[in-house]
């Protein structure tokens, strides 16, 4: 199809406003220009979502990946895509109040949507098989933080230190701090002054003194460190004159209140809230990440989206940068979060990523049918506008604010733009590029994902369930097995010479029981020039205490995210107590099981790398083979690119000089058509006033009037002539105009052979793993540990 090209998102049809037909031109817009971010405005009804997730169509098709922030329900529709088309696909995903509106069964609704959608496709030239290249390009997720009906998301299991990258950026550092301060602050229902609340002060504090030792830290620990913060002042007044103990406690409090109330456990289960894992999965294979906010209240929704937005700014500077487009983050609407006037905690972190995101390769489309409540001095940073209709004047004028403010270099022409806005339609958008000459108006193209409406709680569980259409969630890691046996209410002592510890547990309701653990925490030292690898690991190992001769299997442990300092925990009121198998009552059993850890650690641990012959790139160390594979996708697609660029500067001078023949071809038509048409006019009047003269003369022709005709007859011999010339120089200009779409031709072919895409998982890599030597592995915690099962 004339649309599939490299790089190049297929939007749909340029439209004629003063006919109201669409034309035959497509519109294909370049993927590199949403570097410099986008947004789409339109009211209810003007076609906005089906905008929205066409373009996120065309990116995943080219194997761009895409989180999708939606809070009204409508973007899981894009996982609602069926490529035989058949009415039994529709059946199950049919809004049955449509069916019932339209006076059909649902049967013959889900009929009439698969015969719909079948039209609509091909007369936008698509078909089932582009549908069925989506499906295959990437892999698709929808989930609901704070509720289990998709995958959940887990917002608050533990607060993590941003990259080491953001370190040197002192505003960003302090911006990530004080956003998540105060949407945590937010969530617990307080609204406070960052400067003035000494709430926020508190909070902010702890996590910057936390966060800059490279610690992380859950709920749990965030109620005690409020309580016994670790600093002793703030500013120049002591801790207890700034915020009395007994005031902390009360601030604990509400936290563990909030911690402890039904239905909270959902923002604590689920995977991480890691952006390289929502935007890659296994293999490196891109993702769209569609996460459902609909059913938070509205503090829920702005402590996720600031914790969304501080991770992704955190995430960006971690990557390279590039001038190809990396990924999309697409918030549909993005009313509240962004306002002209006032300073929500998500609006930093969303202006620091259309300031800076376009040097790391992330787009960032904001989408709103209210363009009242967006600070258009903040998006003069879009380079990419879509308007569609608009609901009242002070709407327009609005919308108008902000295109003058993002017209490049001056030049815009206000009269001609309300004009169009004015005019548009339903799927008819405005689209001012400032990559591009001039603005173009357009229709939509189909949209290849069903469109049904938006979905519920229970309609979203489902599609999450059906596994031909979002992928299966991850399982997570299996939990250290523990033992059986008889239980009690006190600590059982540990042998002599062998420390013990309770782990922290964020568990805070019901029944708990502590099992005995081998535990050790090593700090850990990697070297290998060759590979570049220069780093120290902490590794923290729990492993059950089995019963028999081989009481402690260090391969079966599981890993722990903790330091020496988290090892200084209370058991919770009323917990009960595995009994300690005998190997565990004897000291010489914990000598051998450290000497058994520090070998399995030589023997097993290792920093992995990855090679690539193909790219000569290797890893860095702590890359995982997934985001390494991402990133060879993002070199292969920054290679095209270029390639393309190149290909189609050494053909740019031949285009130039037909375009100029044309353009020369184009007068001599235009001046030979008009000598002819003169010559005809000129001829006409010389032969009716001929013959008129000689009707109306003496009844003998005169001289004159015998010459006038001999005239009028030279003259429509020359128009043959003239006519002749006329259509010489139309071959001419065909014949070049040909030229022109050969070439043309050949530059698409060429482009097409460097290759669409790039499949990520089909790769070779090498794997090389460095180990430590003896000499580097320091075991720090070595003894006995109680975790909560």
């Amino acid at each position: 199809m004339d649309y599939e090209k490299l790089g190049a998102f297929y939007l749909g049809k340029e439209f004629d406003l003063d006919s109201g037909k669409r034309r035959d031109d497509v519109v294909l817009y370049d993927s590199k220009d949403l570097t410099t971010h986008g947004v789409i405005i339109g009211m209810t009804g003007s076609g906005k979502t089906g905008l929205g997730l066409s373009l996120l169509e065309e990116a995943l098709i080219d194997n761009i990946p895409v989180i999708a922030i939606d809070p009204k329900g409508d973007l899981p529709n894009l996982l609602l895509t069926f490529p035989n088309l058949r009415p039994e696909d529709f059946r199950p995903w049919i809004n049955e109040q449509d069916a019932v509106n339209a006076g059909m069964t649902p049967d013959e609704f889900a009929k009439s949507q698969s015969e719909l959608w079948t039209r609509g496709l091909a007369d936008w030239g698509q078909s089932g098989e582009r549908i069925r290249k989506l499906r295959e390009a990437v892999s698709f997720a929808v989930y609901t933080p704070g509720s289990k009906s998709g995958r959940p998301l887990s917002m608050l299991r533990s607060f993590d230190p941003p990259p080491a990258e953001l370190r040197s950026d002192p505003d960003l550092w302090r911006d990530t701090v004080q956003g998540t301060s105060t949407g945590l602050l937010a969530l617990m229902g307080l609204s406070v002054d960052p400067l003035a609340s000494r709430e926020h002060i508190l909070v902010a504090n702890i996590l910057d003194t936390t966060w800059s030792e490279g610690h992380s830290l859950d709920l749990a620990g965030m109620v005690r460190a409020i309580q016994k913060p670790p600093f002793e002042r703030l500013g120049v007044l002591d801790l207890e004159s700034f915020y009395p103990s007994q005031d902390r406690f009360q601030l604990a409090m509400r936290l563990n209140n909030l911690l402890a109330s039904p239905g909270f456990e959902a923002w604590l289960e689920g995977e991480p809230l890691d952006i390289q894992n929502l935007l890659y999965g296994e293999g490196g294979r891109p993702r769209a990440s569609v996460i459902s906010i609909a059913h938070l209240n509205d503090a829920e929704r702005m402590f996720f989206m600031t914790m969304l937005l501080n991770r992704t700014l955190s995430w960006i500077r971690t990557q390279s940068g590039t001038t190809s487009l990396r990924t999309i983050l697409y918030i549909d609407e993005i009313f509240g979060f962004f306002p002209p006037v006032a300073n929500p905690p998500s609006k930093p972190p969303l202006l620091a990523l259309l300031k800076q995101a376009r040097a790391f390769g992330l787009g960032v489309v904001l989408a709103t049918q209210n363009p009242v409540d967006l600070d258009y001095k903040g998006l003069s940073n879009a380079g990419t506008w879509m308007i569609g209709r608009l609901q009242t004047e002070r709407d327009k004028n609005r919308v108008m604010e902000g295109l003058e403010g993002a017209a490049a270099g001056g030049g815009f022409d206000r009269q001609r733009m309300d004009q169009i806005l004015a005019g548009l339609r339903k799927r008819v958008f405005l689209l001012h590029n400032v990559h591009e000459a001039e603005p173009v108006l357009f229709e939509t193209r189909w949209a290849m994902s069903y469109l049904r409406g938006p979905m519920t709680r229970d309609e979203i569980r489902r599609l999450q369930n059906d596994s031909s259409l979002a992928a299966p969630a991850p399982q997570p890691p299996a939990a250290a097995a523990t033992v059986s046996g008889p239980t009690t209410g006190a600590m059982p002592i540990p042998p002599p010479g062998v420390d013990s510890w309770v782990l922290p547990s964020t568990s805070v309701r019901g029944k708990l029981q502590y099992a005995p653990c081998a535990i050790g925490i090593a700090e850990v030292h990697f070297v290998n020039s060759r590979n570049g690898v220069d780093e120290t690991q902490r590794i923290a190992l729990a492993a059950k205490i089995g019963a028999g001769p081989h009481a402690v299997d260090w391969s079966a442990a599981s890993d722990l995210d903790l330091s020496p300092d988290d090892l200084d925990g209370e058991p919770l009121p009323g917990a009960f107590f595995v009994e300690l198998p005998r190997p565990a009552q004897d000291a010489k059993s914990f000598a051998a099981w450290k000497k058994s850890f520090e070998q399995f650690i030589r023997q097993q641990r290792g920093v992995t790398l990855y090679r690539s012959a193909a790219f000569r790139v290797t890893s860095k160390p702590g890359e995982p083979e997934s985001s390494f594979r991402a990133r060879l996708a993002q070199l292969a697609r920054e290679s095209r690119d270029l390639d393309v660029a190149k290909l189609r500067a050494k053909y740019e001078p031949k285009r130039t000089v037909l375009e100029n023949r044309i353009r020369r071809a184009s007068h001599s038509v235009e001046r030979e058509s008009e000598q002819s048409s003169q010559s005809k006019l000129d001829t006409a009047i010389s032969v009716g006033t001929a013959i008129f003269g000689a009707f109306l003369g003496r009844k003998r022709v005169s001289i004159t009037s015998a010459s006038r005709v001999g005239t009028a007859v030279g003259k429509a011999t020359r128009i043959g002539k003239q006519q002749r010339d006329v259509a010489r120089a139309q071959e001419s200009l065909e014949a070049v105009e040909a030229e022109l779409a050969a070439l043309n031709a050949k530059v698409e072919d060429e482009v097409a052979m460097l290759g669409s895409s790039f499949d990520p998982a089909s790769i070779d890599l090498e794997e090389i793993t460095v180990r430590a030597a003896a000499k580097d592995i320091r075991t720090v915690v070595f003894g006995l540990g109680w975790i909560a099962v």
